[in-house]
């Protein structure tokens, strides 16, 4: 007897399958992820691929997008916890020297990304995004010109740091001396 098999809906197959192309993208980088790598992660079927996005390049857009917004999340939660500029420094050390900015596998993430965009409008756009976002964090305790410049040490700092990882990172007070003085000579 013919007729179509019905599968149950899963309304968390979208999610899982851009968790899936994340890891994916991770692993074996931007160049190599395919469809069947990504279904295959995700357990999915390769046709709910075709289902819920319209190729490869809008899952990986999307993926992209995501990870933006998750770090935001946690750099702009970092700021909002500080009650005063003292302490807004203070986060911003934390970001740069701590293991709260970002993990060495989102790094690994936000480097193909950072790459990806350079090619792609989409993905360059997740990433303006996701600058304006961290300047407006930095932006309740800081001017404009001084959150600009602390991101940009939140961000350059941080590759540096992952890239030293057998170094054990950037010298604490250091960093905490270069944060101060941008916040007191730009603020």
């Amino acid at each position: 007897m013919g007729g179509s098999r019905r599968v149950g809906n899963d309304p968390r197959r979208k999610d899982r399958i851009l968790a899936a192309a994340l890891e994916v993208i991770g692993e074996r980088g931007v160049h190599r992820t395919t469809h069947r790598a990504i279904a295959q992660r995700a357990a999915v079927p390769l046709g709910s691929l075709t289902y819920h996005f319209d190729g490869l390049q809008a899952i990986l857009e999307q993926a992209f997008a995501h990870l933006a917004r998750t770090m935001s999340e946690h750099y702009g939660s970092r700021l909002a916890a500080a009650r005063d500029r003292e302490q807004a420094c203070e986060a911003v050390v934390d970001l740069i020297c701590g293991p709260e900015y970002a993990t060495p596998r989102q790094f690994v993430l936000l480097f193909e990304m950072y790459s990806y965009a350079n090619h792609n409008d989409a993905a360059r756009k997740a990433v303006r995004e996701w600058m304006a976002v961290s300047r407006n964090s930095l932006a309740a305790h800081f001017p404009p010109e001084a959150c600009r410049a602390l991101d940009a040490m939140v961000e350059g700092w941080s590759m540096h740091r992952h890239f030293e990882r057998d170094g054990g990172g950037p010298d604490r007070d250091l960093v905490s001396a270069a944060v101060t003085a941008v916040a007191d000579r730009l603020g």
